[in-house]
């Protein structure tokens, strides 16, 4: 389970570099500036990053060894903001923890309700198991 989340971790900043990387640019010629940016690791492990360009993105990044039964893995806190070619706004908070990578942001796809018939079904069959060892 914690190897997962370690590698939740890599999967998290893959996902941070893509989706900075990835937004689309600006038509410019000229380089996108860095206006601000830090980066802080300490010996025991607790480490942030943050960094701001010219063009409005902004991305930062918090971690810190928690004890988790007999592993000590690194959680991770972070947010990343950019506005793509046609003005749009987009937000992206996380966290990485031993509960795997839980992204939140609106730009996220929402899966549709499940219809009243099916989910009666699937309540009435979750009561019944019996039924099915009938077979």
């Amino acid at each position: 389970m914690f190897v997962s989340c370690r590698k939740s971790a890599v999967i998290l900043a893959c996902v941070v570099v893509v989706l900075v990387r990835g937004a689309p640019q600006q038509p410019t010629k000229e380089p996108v500036p860095i206006i601000s940016q830090e980066s802080d690791i300490q010996p025991d492990g607790t480490f942030k990053w943050s960094f701001e360009a010219g063009d409005g993105t902004k991305a930062e990044q918090n971690g810190q060894p928690k004890q988790i039964e007999k592993e000590t893995p690194v959680v991770m806190q972070g947010a990343a903001s950019w506005t793509d070619n046609e003005g749009g706004q987009h937000q992206l908070t996380y966290t990485a923890d031993e509960n795997g990578y839980q992204p939140q942001s609106p730009d996220i796809p929402v899966a549709p309700e499940i219809p009243a018939a099916i989910q009666r079904a699937l309540e009435y069959n979750a009561a019944h198991p019996e039924q099915d060892n009938e077979q």
